[in-house]
């Protein structure tokens, strides 16, 4: 009996030693970067729990999305049992189902695994380390197949068997590196096989520019990360701008500046942003902390100083008398005239000509745009805005009307809706100059190139050319069109029965403006106007009657006709 305890002692012994020897000694170590992860939906209620490992030591890990679809915030639990926020979601495929996060790592880092430089080969052999808090742990098996997805990346077949527990565990080699995540077999014997999507695979995952629209990364409500270049980073900036709330694009912007804390343009991006959302005084100070900061990193100095006056600017103008007290029209034309002293382009002079213009110095706006329109950088827009400013210096409408014409003329009829502002503009500087039939033209190229898209007060516009430029009916027919649009606007019946005065049709003249009496019984205008038709047909009482009437309701205009007519 003795000897058979003996034998039996010795038995257990060398099972000891013999399991001991199967497992490799890297494993206690490694094991240390496998995590447990717990995820939370909405309303902070448990959602999922799940694995994942660390592959950098300052907090990247890798693994499943299912186990984040739907989450708000999830927790990584080291093997000591520390709990780590994850702060940022780094990338996800949700065909290939793994998703790259970050958590908020201690200072002293976390354990990460090595990524392996060669893939193990079929019947290799691989262990699976799933999280314990336990020495020891682990799981041998063999790789069965390696495939090629997703480009050039493996995809494993396993001979391992695979607890739920255990998907997105590492798979490692016979080296200690890791190799792949492990994933279950669907609909298979998963006491025998699993699968594996590489690492290498997994850890290409990242955000790009055009990540905001990723429908992958949308069903995780935890925040993503910012692309890994400042250029990238940029873009999602732009695209971001019009997609995300007020505060979480504010909180976008504070990430880019902390990841990219030499980039201007973040700055610059938040001195903006902080104006749109508060125009208060301690806000501008904040939006002028980051104007100067932005000239600190800037490396263009002149680009930054470009956009400082241009954002000093478009403040003074919005906010007028109430403005803060630093920023100025002056000190917007200082800094743009510090990006001038650096680097002489056109953009810069036509701001400094738009602030001249704000500042009424309409002598030096048309010195700066004069400039502007030598260069390549002359438009329409440049040209517009010289007539404008050669109408505030008073110059004679032919400089006005020569303005307006380099305008039309960098356009190519048939005129689209582009030119439309333009031939409208044009058509009404030519009236005041007394070209009212050329101005005829321009209001018809304008009617074509908005595919007759106007208003009542376009057609009362060409009435008064047509009618200055003698095509009467032509007047009857706009104004006729533009009562047809609002048939309660008085002043238009008024103009239709002037018109009909013009050409003799008193007695129609008569009738439109009873028409408009009916809608308003102390309308003045259309008493005079009904006089003057009298007048014309000869019926002193009648026109008397008018007059009178209309001085009755106030109209100081029918004295002179009064004094004429009725003495």
């Amino acid at each position: 009996m003795k000897n058979k305890n003996i034998i039996l002692c010795f038995l257990l012994a060398w099972l000891v030693q013999e399991a001991v020897a199967q497992t490799p000694k890297w494993v206690d170590k490694a094991r240390k970067a496998v995590c447990s992860v717990v995820t939370y939906d909405k309303e902070d209620k448990l959602l999922n729990t799940g694995n994942a490992f660390f592959i950098t030591t300052d907090g990247v890990a890798l693994s499943d999305f299912s186990l984040f679809k739907g989450a708000q915030r999830a927790v990584a639990i080291s093997s000591d049992g520390t709990q780590l926020p994850v702060v940022a979601i780094l990338g996800a495929d949700g065909m290939y189902d793994v998703v790259k996060f970050k958590v908020e790592a201690p200072k002293k880092g976390v354990t990460a695994l090595v990524p392996a430089q060669t893939a193990p080969s079929v019947n290799a052999t691989i262990y699976l380390l799933p999280y314990s808090t336990q020495k020891g742990a682990c799981t041998q098996g063999k790789v069965q197949a390696v495939d090629k997805v997703s480009g050039n990346h493996d995809y494993f077949t396993l001979e391992l068997p695979l607890k739920d527990k255990m998907v997105s565990c590492p798979l490692m080699t016979t080296e200690g590196e890791v190799f792949g995540l492990a994933q279950k077999a669907s609909g298979q014997d998963t006491a025998t096989i699993c699968y594996a999507i590489s690492t290498a695979f997994a850890m290409e995952q990242s955000i790009s520019a055009l990540s905001l629209n990723d429908h992958t990364l949308n069903e995780i409500g935890i925040k993503k990360a910012l692309p890994d270049t400042e250029e990238q980073a940029l873009v999602f900036l732009y695209m971001a701008s019009s997609q995300l709330s007020a505060d979480a694009y504010m909180v976008l912007l504070n990430d880019f500046i902390a990841q990219y804390p030499n980039s201007a343009d973040g700055y610059l991006r938040r001195a903006l942003h902080q104006l749109q959302l508060s125009k208060e005084e301690e806000s501008v100070k904040k939006a002028d902390a980051d104007l100067e900061k932005a000239l600190d990193v800037a490396v263009q100095k002149d680009d930054v100083r470009f956009n400082r006056a241009k954002t000093i600017y478009a403040y003074a103008l919005e906010a007028g008398e109430k403005a803060y007290k630093e920023w100025t029209l002056e000190r917007a034309l200082d800094e743009v005239r510090e990006a001038i002293s650096l680097q002489t382009l056109p953009i810069y002079r036509q701001l400094e000509g738009d602030i001249l213009f704000a500042k009424q110095d309409f002598q030096g706006a048309l010195a700066s745009y004069e400039q502007v329109n030598k260069s390549k950088m002359a438009s329409p827009e440049t040209f517009f805005t010289t007539a404008k400013i050669k109408e505030a210096l008073k110059a004679p409408a032919e400089e006005v009307l020569a303005l307006l014409d380099s305008c039309v003329v960098r356009f190519t009829p048939p005129y689209t809706a582009a030119a439309a502002p333009y031939l409208l503009e044009r058509a009404q500087a030519k009236v005041e100059a007394g070209k009212a039939r050329y101005a005829m033209q321009d209001f018809d190229a304008y009617f074509n190139a908005v595919n007759g898209n106007v208003n009542d007060v376009f057609y009362y516009y060409r009435e008064q050319a047509a009618l200055k430029a003698k095509q009467y009916q032509r007047a009857l027919d706009d104004i006729a069109k533009a009562i047809e649009l609002n048939p309660a606007e008085l002043s238009y019946r008024a103009e239709l029965a002037v018109v009909n005065i013009r050409i003799g049709r008193n007695e129609q003249a008569i009738r439109v403006l009873d028409e408009a009496l009916k809608l308003d019984a102390n309308y003045a205008e259309g008493y005079r106007l009904k006089g003057l038709a009298y007048i014309q047909l000869k019926k002193k009482a009648e026109a008397c009657d008018c007059f009178a009437k209309a001085k009755e309701l106030g109209d100081t205009a029918v004295d002179a006709l009064i004094e004429k007519h009725c003495k």
